[in-house]
């Protein structure tokens, strides 16, 4: 497994931009009863966000999985606004990789989140998982 310290610092950032849909609201997902921004929906953006900074940087047959996420959701925000997400590596140890990020509307800071990620061997993931399928059958 790679040493994640050799190939990502501290400080790093990304930043991205998503429309809130219909998809993404409340009522849609089914977290809540307002067609707002939904906080699963603002999970997944920091999830995807800190893997698509990471992932590249992997040797081939490596990704990551999320394996803890703390998240405020601050704000409502409205269908066809756009939410703007800025992440920033906090630390990264051994296949672990910490992360800090804050999400923001066009008028305020809607959400902030830690998030951490560790590397694997894809496929050996999958070779976990499909044994717990072929056992349930």
């Amino acid at each position: 497994m790679t040493d994640l310290s050799t190939i990502l610092r501290a400080g790093a950032v990304s930043e991205a931009e998503q429309e809130v849909t219909e998809e993404r609201s409340a009522t849609h997902i089914g977290s809540g009863s307002v067609p707002v921004y939904a906080t699963p929906a603002m999970v997944a953006f920091v999830e995807n966000t800190c893997r698509s900074m990471v992932e590249p940087l992997l040797p081939a047959g490596q990704t990551t999985v999320g394996v803890f996420v703390e998240v405020r959701h601050l704000a409502p925000t409205p269908l066809g606004e756009k939410v703007r997400i800025r992440a920033e590596v906090l630390g990264v140890e051994g296949n672990g990789i910490e992360f800090r990020a804050q999400l923001w509307d066009r008028q305020e800071l809607i959400g902030e989140a830690r998030h951490r990620r560790a590397a694997i061997d894809a496929e050996r993931f999958l070779k976990r998982a499909r044994a717990k399928a072929a056992a349930s059958s």
